[in-house]
């Protein structure tokens, strides 16, 4: 029977070292926040477990210690089997006599692990040829700014949804940069809705309609995603939330841009998916860091990059591979999504969910505990 106790106000954990359900390992990591009308609360869920003299001879065996499950909104739960994997090699990697961590980014080592990487992430994602995929440091957070200084000039018009907070924070960056407009705002009703495409009043003259995709913190994702009527008809997402967790047809977006630590490694590295046609037109201006044609000239290898990081999501695409791709990840990530939204609504409304069910999203999960 599970035990509850107070926490961080930023975190919620659930510890189960013994359940081995199927389900546990794949990459819907759901996150919690629960707030009620004066403060913020958090739990933790401790669950009773048998001593180990009571378990199989074969849970013993592969038995990790206190696994935490960490339901933040930062770094998430990565699978035991890319974590174990990464302990084997963590001294001496594949008879290098090195640990990834400690090799040269310009050695032929590491040119397997991230040649490799990007091609199983093209596999997952089927990323056309004519797409470069960047391996980029600084997160999300820093493409608020490099994908305007690469994509547009200074007087340009362009198009934002804002459907959370994320969105915000990129359309307020943009505004250094360009001249970017909130063509729709869900601001007035707390961030809880998407907009139908058909009322989105786009400016033909935009460089870009930007959107995030799944709104971390408001727990809105797009189900499908708004047609560019943009002369240059560029749609640019921010996925970091809910990147790898489905299919997603690349060909609809000019860019593609998402945070690791949420679905696919560790915070470090940010992986950028863009149209190779749009790369080389940054501003004279634009730090060399920020530029997409440098990075893309030098295969994510320009300086040294986040490498065990590159790694780590490396052992996850492979791992997602392995489950039969995003189709069969989605699946299971709908299947947990139900458990958990079901028992919110027949909660009679002990808790609360004031997401549209129709935008609910399969990776961010806001929870109230009584009025909202």
């Amino acid at each position: 029977m599970a035990t509850v106790t107070s926490s961080s106000p930023h975190s919620l954990f659930l510890r189960n070292p013994h359940n081995r359900h199927p389900l546990r390992n794949n990459l819907a990591n759901l996150k919690f926040s629960f707030p009620t009308k004066k403060r913020f609360i958090s739990v933790t869920c401790t669950a009773a477990t048998a001593p180990t003299q009571d378990l199989p001879p074969t849970q013993i065996e592969s038995q990790q210690g206190d696994r935490v499950f960490n339901f933040a909104a930062g770094p998430a739960t990565l699978p035991e089997k890319v974590l174990l994997k990464a302990q084997s090699e963590l001294y001496d990697w594949r008879g290098s006599g090195m640990s990834v961590m400690e090799m040269s980014h310009r050695g032929k080592e590491f040119k397997s692990i991230i040649e490799k990487a990007e091609s199983d992430l093209r596999t997952l994602l089927n990323i056309p040829q004519e797409y470069s995929v960047l391996f980029l440091q600084g997160g999300a957070t820093t493409q608020f700014a490099a994908i305007p200084l690469n994509l547009c000039k200074p007087d340009d018009p362009v198009d934002y949804v804002v459907t959370g907070s994320w969105g915000d924070k990129a359309f307020k960056e943009a505004q250094k940069f360009c001249k970017p407009k909130v063509i729709w705002s869900g601001k007035a009703e707390k961030y809880t809705k998407i907009p139908a495409f058909d009322d989105l009043e786009q400016n033909p003259d935009a460089t870009y309609l930007h959107i995030c995709a799944n709104e971390t913190i408001h727990g809105v994702e797009f189900k499908d995603y708004p047609t560019p009527k943009n002369a240059t008809g560029i749609l640019v997402a921010d996925m970091s939330s809910n990147f790898c967790s489905k299919p997603v047809d690349v060909t609809k977006f000019g860019l593609i841009y998402a945070g690791a630590q949420k679905n696919v490694g560790p915070s470090g590295v940010t992986i950028v998916i863009v149209r190779k046609d749009l790369i080389g037109n940054a501003r004279e201006s634009t730090p060399v860091m920020l530029d997409y044609k440098i990075h893309d000239d030098n295969n994510s290898l320009y300086n040294t990059p986040p490498c065990y990081c590159i790694y780590m999501c490396g052992l996850v695409f492979e791992y997602l591979l392995e489950l039969g791709g995003l189709s069969e990840v989605e699946k299971m990530n709908k299947k947990k999504a139900e458990l958990l939204y079901n028992a919110i609504d027949e909660s009679n409304g002990f808790y609360r969910c004031p997401v549209e069910k129709s935008v609910r999203s399969l990776m961010n999960v806001p929870v109230y505990f009584g009025e909202i």
